[in-house]
């Protein structure tokens, strides 16, 4: 028999900004919700939906405007803020032992040893990371019977964020958690929650199970739109059919990805120096766009960075993972040529033209519009050379074009970062530095910077601690250990922690000399055509030009339907065109999805 809840709402809604976030009276009843003292949980929605106000309305922070909130007496709830206030606390400690029932000393002073973190430390002087880790330690000391973490790992480095996998595993209370990290939510989650156009969904299935309920939904929710007219179904849908097109051409562009690793793992050697095996040595100069020579930095006696030699070419998707204080960020302007190398040199294409998008925010001032943000106050802006509207370019990065005249101060964190994406990548350039660009991020945004990412045709540079992202996005992982070493890997994270896994320890006869990198793991096994059916082979062949030309029936017909007069001119025409749509819809989703299933096979 299941457990009653610890904490309850029914009927929930609340008004915000002279609307209804959730719970309008319009359309029903409000949110129900109900948390069971052993439930772990998923908060899912897009950025601006309330995920972090409902976890407000949990704790009894904010009032709502109607339901009844229920909590089982002696029922303790912490929420880790995603931003927490440190003002008016001279150390970490200090606001460590704040609030009306703080925790025991000890506790935290525990918690912050296996975290890494000392509590001594000034607040002003505090980095986002000290300061993260000090409220995971006050959060996980108070012992709660319900904790509610917002975007726990932003500014963590993979170290913390395996040790809070660890203890959330062994933890016997109730937690919800909002994150973009897809690899923590997998690891932990047992239900899910999808907050979204202002209804609340429950799942008993972990994050793993989201994406394919999701989609399930929205195409439950597509047959039932077959009942409304054409143009308002077009309009009001568009985001839902991107989401799950969007999925689809991402699990395409992996097969891609994968493709690139190989080439990419020929190219290094086992000493790590990047080396393409080209025609000429001419050939694979002039595809070489930032040359890295013997580089080395020290600090304060510390060797942060041991000489290394790299070559990035034209094209490749870099990441750059590590723990805290590894030397990421020294690592990032030795390579963009924002400091100088103690040893060797760095060199630069001649027209290698760079933007960098880092964690900083403040660029987006509150009182601007999106359309001063974006296009200067016009209606017009370029992308990348190419002139286009700024509400069908506001469409592209899953914004309302309604919001073309919204103020920034009225976004939230994430949708202020999806806005800054829209307009720097707007900008003509052939090197992108990504500094920690999925914090603040919600999945549908991260599912669309991937996509992004892999069309730049230019060279990428990402510094993250996102797993998940790295292994979806990266050819190249450089992955510092601490100790000053950079290893050079082909692949994502995971590749980079199977080499460390496997690298040897002590020098044995016939082995790796001490302080020699290990191979780069071995590419996906290449392609074997014959183990498919002729017919599959056959489909796997023609399906990708099929799909093409569905694709653009689709947009012509799309087009065609767009004509507010058609109907009243052409009702027959009209009806044709919407079942030749309804047609090629459904003949295109069956052929992605057969397509997907034989690059299953393919991939072995």
């Amino acid at each position: 028999m299941a457990e009653p809840p610890i904490l309850s709402w029914e009927g929930l809604g609340l008004q915000q900004g002279g609307r209804w976030l959730f719970g309008d009276p319009a359309q029903g009843d409000g949110l129900d919700l109900h948390i069971g003292p052993r439930d772990s949980l998923a908060l899912i929605g897009r950025n601006g939906v309330g995920k972090t106000t409902l976890l407000k309305l949990i704790t009894g922070e904010i009032e709502a405007d109607r339901g009844l909130r229920k909590v089982k007496p002696h029922t303790q709830i912490v929420w880790l803020e995603q931003e927490p206030d440190f003002s008016g606390f001279a150390t970490l400690m200090d606001f460590a032992l704040s609030g009306e029932h703080p925790p025991a000393e000890h506790k935290v002073e525990s918690i912050a040893g296996q975290l890494g973190i000392d509590m001594t430390t000034d607040t002003a002087t505090a980095s986002g990371g000290e300061r993260r880790r000090a409220a995971i330690a006050r959060a996980l000391a108070l012992d709660p019977d319900l904790l509610l973490l917002d975007e726990p790992t932003n500014h963590l480095d993979l170290a913390a964020i395996d040790w809070l996998e660890d203890w959330l595993t062994r933890y016997r209370g109730a937690f919800i958690v909002i994150s973009h990290d897809r690899t923590f939510l997998k690891r932990l989650t047992r239900s899910t929650l999808w907050l979204d156009r202002g209804a609340l969904r429950r799942k008993e299935v972990g994050f793993g199970g989201y994406e394919a309920w999701e989609e399930q939904v929205y195409a439950e929710e597509a047959r039932a739109a077959e009942k409304l007219d054409a143009k308002l179904k077009i309009e009001a849908h568009w985001l839902e059919r991107g989401v799950t097109a969007r999925r689809k051409r991402n699990m395409g562009r992996l097969e891609k990805l994968w493709d690139m690793r190989a080439a990419r793992a020929a190219m290094i050697n086992p000493a790590g120096t990047a080396k393409l095996k080209l025609s000429s040595d001419e050939e694979f100069k002039s595809k070489s766009v930032i040359v890295a020579e013997n580089i080395s930095k020290t600090y304060d006696g510390r060797e942060v960075i041991q000489p290394f030699s790299l070559r990035i070419q034209r094209g490749d998707r870099i990441g750059i993972v590590g723990a805290n204080g590894a030397g990421k960020t020294t690592l990032l302007k030795l390579l963009t040529k924002e400091i100088e190398p103690d040893t060797g040199t760095v060199t630069h294409a001649k027209t290698l033209s760079g933007v960098m998008i880092d964690q900083q925010r403040v660029l987006l001032q509150p009182e601007l519009t999106v359309r001063q943000v974006l296009a200067e106050g016009g209606d017009w802006l370029d992308v990348r050379g190419h002139r286009k509207h700024v509400q069908a370019y506001l469409k592209d990065f899953l914004f309302d074009p309604s919001l073309i005249d919204a103020k920034i101060g009225t976004f939230s964190g994430g949708e202020r970062s999806r806005l800054l994406l829209a307009r720097e990548f707007s900008r003509t350039s052939n090197l992108l530095v990504l500094d920690e660009p999925t914090n603040d991020l919600d999945l549908e945004t991260l599912d669309l910077l991937q996509e992004v990412i892999a069309d730049y045709e230019g060279t990428v540079l990402i510094v993250s601690h996102d797993r998940d992202f790295l292994d979806r996005t990266v050819t190249v992982t450089l992955g510092l250990d601490g100790s000053g070493t950079v290893d050079i890997v082909a692949g994502g994270y995971e590749d980079w922690q199977k080499q460390r896994k496997a690298r040897p320890t002590k020098k044995a006869s016939g082995g790796t000399e001490k302080g020699a990198k290990s191979p780069a793991p071995p590419p996906p096994p290449p392609k074997d055509p014959a183990k498919l059916s002729y017919k599959d082979q056959r489909d796997y062949e023609r399906l990708p030009s099929r799909i093409e030309e569905l694709e653009g029936l689709i947009a012509k017909g799309e087009t065609a339907l767009a004509d507010p007069e058609l109907y009243s001119k052409d009702p027959d025409r009209f009806h044709r065109i919407n079942k030749s749509l309804e047609l090629a819809r459904k003949e295109k989703d069956e052929a992605e999805e057969r397509w997907l299933d034989l690059a299953a096979l393919v991939e072995g």
